[in-house]
């Protein structure tokens, strides 16, 4: 407990932004010719740490608006050719802030010498979720959106892919705030997109609702960039790392008068190692089976992407966007197998060697219609469709080799046919009825239609057999109906905002090769509350309600599993019911000059809670996720940040709760208590104009599950940039996992068996380099995979 103290300690010498619910508004002037002047960059800096709180482009009569939850700070507008304009003296009525006029006078400097860039990530805070900017953050070059998220406060990903928010794993992933094939841990998910794709990040522990009812834990929102900058823009960049860790993509961005066309080509090739050791234990005869075993999985990847925005007016506009991949994988493993009996000599050593190819084609289209009022600009209307297709033709090969013993299974294939079709219906309409009430109103619509044929087959005699036990195909059909209604109401001091939302999901899955089905159909209300009070302009209060379901996934119901290991299995659970859970949160925004800081209390109760369970019969434990009884959770959080100098930042994140769970489960009682806490930290210098330095902590602690113990861990990353050419070119070189300590350990210890498992991936090495060309700002391609 000395060491939470500590950490809470420490984390209170840093900090985040304040909210202050702003709006800014002006027009953008050449002083000679008066005409407007579209596409110039504007931006709210802080006063004290001189970094880009929110930015805008004008638009083509120059018109432009802001809107921020700070204080503190002076606006900036830029064009190419032009001097900069600072206005640092302005009044603000009633949150509104009218700049009027703003004349831009020509300027003798070169392109080069023009740079506008959000160099470091900032976090905003809003009545019902916090925002965090993606800025050009070291760490995360050359990587995937997983670890752009490993370093959003709140949020934890583990060496699996796994998410989490606030220790919860019952997140909902959204992409530009709307559900995605990406998402889904089936389709290798979030490790395709890149991170310099990635605007922003936002983290939503009580959903308001207008957003669907899934995430029992919340909702992290993914938002993609996407340039709309005058003329023809682009970058190209170039990545190798180790392990194989080599990429090269080109992003090219054109602006009309009527369009906004926009691409993006890029191809690869990566390899992903695991190392892990498992050991099964009969605590009834003591006989033991101990796995060594190592994997490396090969990824080739091809990606286009295409869209354009066409605007039909000054009012309305349609957005198509089209994404197509294709990705060759291959995967090697090599297990090693010693079973002992009860004495503890030993039977039988083999070695498992597998290979595995696949193919992954995926699809994605997204039409919107967005249109704006003559009233007010915030009075809009969001029409937009969505489809998302993901496939996998997968063939597995595995061979065994005696090494010692008699005892020998026999050799194995898996012919895995694996398809996913997502489409959503989403329809969103915002009324700013005054100036102070706003009205929001909506549906969605959503279906989820997936397949998954797998065939083992055993080698009996030199003939390939299929296994009928083993074998199945799994059709999951869901479609979830929400509607909803919310209100808001923003005073000098006060805030206010409460909706309703109702879903309905109808889910029906089958099992056809042994005629089992399973269907469901269930309405619920999920209502939610937020309240926010200005006590100054340097602390502020918010507080919040909601409620939330998290419904089983493909994989947690499809019963199918992966014989790469064949004594240590995960499979899913067709029988799975959804988990509901009320979320409570207090949330104290402090603002000092030099250092800010965020704290939150909170409460989480969970009904219904899917916790992963270990079986275990003839040495092989199955792992399989069932409903157990109720989880009372009660939390602790702190996001800081701390400037002291202009040339080093250290910004913190910790987060500790205390859990209670209650529930039985096949006559076995699970009611014991514990705790869990995370902290991550990160110190940015600037070493000299051109060159910076990050360094980055994460620590998660051990904690207690329903049958024994996961450990902590500790690891670090760092990173090092190198500006070229006034910063048109970038040199960038990270390390991730320095001392390759990142590891997955944990134990399940019950009255008749002891199962150990640990994994690892090990350190990875990237160097990349970019080089933008054309007017303005241009997007990058980081080395991932896309889409």
């Amino acid at each position: 407990m000395n060491k939470v103290i500590f950490v809470i300690c420490f984390l209170f010498a840093s900090g985040q932004l304040a909210a202050q619910n702003i709006t800014i508004r002006g027009t953008v002037f050449d002083a000679k010719s008066n005409e407007a002047v579209p596409f110039a960059s504007i931006a709210a800096i802080d006063n004290a740490t001189a970094e880009v709180i929110v930015g805008t482009t004008s638009k083509l009569d120059g018109s432009f608006e802001l809107k921020l939850d700070s204080i503190g700070f002076y606006v900036e507008v830029r064009f190419v050719g032009y001097a900069t304009k600072k206005i640092t003296s302005f009044n603000s009525v009633e949150g509104q802030i009218e700049l009027g006029k703003l004349l831009l006078e020509k300027s003798s400097l070169s392109l080069n010498e023009v740079e506008i860039v959000a160099e470091k990530s900032t976090v905003e805070f809003k009545l019902d979720k916090r925002v965090f900017n993606v800025g050009s953050d070291i760490s995360s070059s050359g990587m995937g959106a997983l670890e752009v998220l490993n370093n959003v406060p709140s949020v934890n990903v583990d060496i699996e892919g796994a998410i989490s928010l606030r220790g919860n794993s019952g997140v909902q992933i959204l992409i530009n705030g709307k559900p995605s094939v990406l998402t889904d841990e089936g389709s290798n998910a979030l490790g395709t997109i890149t991170a310099d794709m990635i605007e922003s990040v936002e983290v939503i522990t009580n959903p308001s609702a207008k957003y669907e009812a899934e995430g029992s834990a919340g909702i992290i929102n993914i938002i993609i960039k996407k340039q709309e900058k005058k003329a023809l823009n682009g970058s190209i960049s170039l990545n190798t790392g180790y392990p194989n860790n080599h990429s090269v993509g080109l992003s090219l961005n054109q602006r009309t008068e009527k369009f906004n066309l926009f691409a993006q080509l890029g191809a690869g090739y990566r390899t992903r190692p695991y190392n892990s050791h498992t050991i099964n234990q009969s605590l009834v005869d003591n006989s033991l089976v101990e796995s060594l075993g190592e994997e490396f999985k090969n990824e080739n990847f091809y990606n286009v992407i295409l869209g354009t925005d066409f605007y039909i007016n000054d009012l309305n506009v349609i957005t198509l966007t089209g994404n197509f991949a294709y990705e060759i994988e291959s995967e090697e493993s090599a297990y090693d197998f010693t079973l002992s009996n009860g004495d503890g000599q030993i039977e039988s050593e083999y070695q498992r060697a597998g290979i595995t190819t696949a193919t992954n084609p995926k699809y994605q289209f997204d039409l919107q219609y967005a249109k704006e009022f003559k009233n007010n600009k915030d009075h809009q209307l969001l029409l937009s469709t969505t489809g998302h297709f993901f496939g996998k033709d997968q063939a597995s090969a595995f061979e065994n080799v005696l090494n010692v013993g008699s005892f020998l299974p026999s050799d194995q294939k898996i012919e895995t046919d694996f398809h996913q079709a997502d489409y959503a219906f989403k329809l969103d309409y915002t009324n700013p009825i005054s100036k102070k009430f706003t009205y929001e109103g909506g549906g969605l619509y959503e279906i989820n239609d997936i397949g998954n044929d797998y065939k083992v087959f055993d080698n009996e005699s030199d003939s390939w057999v299929e296994s009928i036990d083993l074998s199945n195909n799994f059709l999951y059909i869901q479609k979830v109906l929400g509607v909803y209604s919310t209100g808001s109401i923003q005073l000098d001091k006060w805030g206010f905002k409460a909706g309703l939302r109702l879903e309905n999901t109808d889910l029906e899955t089958a099992l056809t090769t042994t005629n089992e089905y399973h269907s469901s159909n269930y309405t619920n209300l999920f209502p939610s509350a937020h309240v926010s009070y200005k006590i100054s302009k340097r602390y502020s209060m918010q507080a919040g309600y909601s409620k939330r379901i998290s419904r089983p996934r493909m994989w947690d119901l499809n019963p199918f599993f992966n014989i790469q290991n064949s004594y240590s299995i995960k499979k899913g659970n067709p029988n799975l019911a959804p988990e509901y859970s009320d979320s409570y949160e207090l949330t104290s925004i402090f603002i000092l000059d030099k250092l800010s800081l965020n704290a939150s209390l909170y409460f989480l109760h969970t009904e219904n809670v899917m916790e992963q369970v270990t079986y275990f019969e003839d040495n092989i434990s199955t792992t399989t996720p069932e409903n157990i009884g109720v989880r009372d959770q009660t939390g602790l959080e702190f996001n800081a940040k701390y400037k002291p100098f202009k040339w080093f930042t250290l910004s913190g994140d910790f987060n500790y709760g205390y859990f209670n769970r209650v529930g039985t489960f096949e006559s076995q009682v699970f009611d014991f208590n514990g705790d869990k806490w995370s902290s991550k930290m990160t110190g940015k210098f600037k070493v000299s104009k051109t060159i910076d330095f990050e360094l980055t902590g994460n620590y998660q602690s051990t904690y207690k599950t329903v049958q024994g113990i996961t450990s902590g861990f500790l690891y670090g990353n760092l990173g090092l940039r190198k500006k070229l050419w006034k910063g048109k070119g970038v040199l960038n070189f990270t390390v991730q996992d320095i001392f390759a300590s990142r590891v997955r350990e944990s134990t399940v210890s019950q009255t008749d068996f002891y199962y150990y498992s640990i994994g690892s991936r090990g350190r990875f090495f990237t160097l990349g380099f970019s080089y933008s060309f054309g007017k303005g700002e241009a997007m990058t391609y980081s080395g991932s995979r896309r889409f």
